[in-house]
């Protein structure tokens, strides 16, 4: 078979619901993820010969059900990198980038919309939408134009000209909205409701995670089957977060790894850290966080939909949240580029400088590997880097 997708379940209170069913929420209001028939998966693939490249050679735990419905450019098999020079400024023996800058777009974004376009597609949708702060509304209106929809876009009035740019040239339609992410969700709740369009928040419908969990079957892969201790994350909507939690679920029950699962950490801007500090107050949800400023856009979510699932990871992993300052942001920037040649996005500047708060703190051991995401290129937040 060419998927072993068998249906969908609540994250919460684990209703089901038929495969087929184009959902966004829960009626309970939790997030809904695809599950799989992973045994029969488990028999069908084998992790050492699977075929094609990126993304799509995962298509047996992966929801799109005939080959010919994908939607791709592309996308995955960026390069994991050992990053020596900035590890032993860190005084870390084992540190790796991976650069997800590469993917087509220039962000880790286009693996979720690859699949939840792909998806809305194959279940007939003609028009999506969704609130953006950069990098997911280029890779929806992307995927988007390659799959003939129509996208709608909404982002703050602030976001870097460049995602404008790139949205109006794939064809989207594209509005600025007063306030924060969160105020562009609402208007989105608002025109899907009105016009028909279906909504494509993060972890407001089931795909976009599908695609964001290749993350963790990507790393596996790279590192031979075997995870790294600590992977460090930049987190907004956390989707590749929970994403990469759910696909080491699924490799244990296939038998591919075993139990033993990295520390998961997740990197916020202090001028908006919703999950660091519900996960200090010991918090379930994380309240919303008034007044939300960062440089690192990605990072400006005051309030995200999958913030039980994020925190649950981050505890069962015995994981650990931090926030950082904006100047510890842009060094973070400019030591990654100076140290590796990588000109990464403001919010991996936020992950380096996490990163080094937490081995200076002793939290992370000097000899243990560690993976650090960078998420997307600085190429779109030029205007926001070059202070000069």
């Amino acid at each position: 078979m060419f998927s072993y997708f068998d249906h969908l379940e609540c994250s919460a209170c684990s209703r089901t619901f038929d495969k087929n069913t184009l959902i966004n929420l829960c009626p309970c209001g939790a997030p809904v993820l695809a599950r799989y028939r992973l045994g029969e998966a488990a028999l069908d693939m084998d992790r050492s010969n699977l075929p094609g490249h990126g993304l799509w050679r995962y298509h047996a735990v992966l929801p799109v059900g005939e080959p010919g419905r994908i939607v791709t450019l592309g996308e995955g098999m960026t390069p994991l990198l050992r990053a020596d020079r900035l590890g032993r400024l860190l005084g870390l023996e084992a540190l790796s980038i991976q650069n997800d800058a590469l993917n087509p777009t220039g962000a880790f974004k286009d693996l979720g919309f690859s699949a939840a376009v792909s998806r809305a597609a194959e279940l007939g949708v003609k028009e999506v939408a969704l609130p953006s702060a950069g990098n997911a509304g280029s890779a929806a209106a992307a995927y988007s134009a390659r799959a003939g929809l129509r996208a709608h876009v909404f982002f703050p009035k602030d976001v870097p000209k460049a995602f404008l740019t790139e949205c109006r040239y794939y064809g989207a339609h594209v509005e600025l909205v007063e306030g924060r992410i969160n105020d562009a969700g609402r208007r989105v709740g608002e025109e899907c409701k009105q016009h028909g369009w279906f909504d494509l928040s993060t972890l407001k419908e089931p795909y976009r995670l599908e695609g964001k969990k290749y993350m963790g079957y990507r790393l596996a892969e790279q590192m031979n089957w075997e995870l790294p201790d600590v992977i460090v994350y930049p987190t907004g909507g956390g989707t590749g977060l929970v994403g990469m939690w759910k696909s080491f679920e699924e490799m244990e029950a296939m038998g591919w790894i075993d139990a033993r699962r990295p520390r998961m950490v997740t990197v916020q801007a202090a001028g908006c850290a919703p999950i660091v500090r519900a996960f200090e107050s010991g918090a379930e949800r994380a309240e919303l966080w008034q007044n939300a400023e960062t440089i690192a856009a990605g990072l400006r979510v005051p309030s995200a939909v999958g913030d039980r699932l994020m925190l649950r990871a981050l505890r069962d992993s015995n994981g650990t949240a931090v926030a950082v300052g904006e100047e510890d942001i842009l060094d973070g920037v400019k030591q990654l580029a100076q140290s590796e040649g990588i000109f990464a996005s403001p919010e991996a500047g936020a992950a380096v400088a996490g990163l080094r708060l937490l081995a200076e703190r002793g939290w992370v051991n000097p000899a243990e590997r560690v993976v650090l995401f960078n998420t997307g290129s600085a190429l779109k937040y030029l205007d926001v880097l070059d202070r000069d």
